[in-house]
């Protein structure tokens, strides 16, 4: 049985692996699981504190070659051991993102 789809934005897989790093510490946070305009899933080596919020930069590679990295700020929403030992899946609602980095997002959740 289907359970019908629940959030509010639909999430994109990335093709590839992006790193999404804390942008205060310069520490990585984890790789994209998966994204949207207002979230994202993160995979990590580190348990993120219950609703902490953070400053992160990633990038978004393009089919045309170019990579805009753009900065976000993210509020933990709820987080779980990975199937893989030592790993912690996390998920987050964005809470901060400029218009710029907005329409870079956008563009990139576009792609098919």
């Amino acid at each position: 049985m289907n359970t019908p789809e629940q959030r509010r934005a639909p999430r994109k897989r990335p093709d590839y692996s992006v790193a999404v790093t804390d942008s205060i510490t310069g520490q990585p946070l984890g790789h994209l699981g998966n994204l949207s305009s207002n979230g994202m899933l993160l995979i990590g080596q580190r348990v993120p504190r219950s609703e902490a919020v953070y400053q992160v930069s990633l990038p978004l590679p393009r089919h045309d070659g170019t990579a805009p990295t753009i900065e976000i700020g993210i509020q933990e929403q709820w987080h779980e051991p990975a199937a893989t030992p030592g790993q912690t899946w996390a998920g987050y609602r964005i809470i901060a993102i400029g218009s710029a980095d907005a329409t870079q997002l956008d563009h990139w959740l576009q792609q098919t």
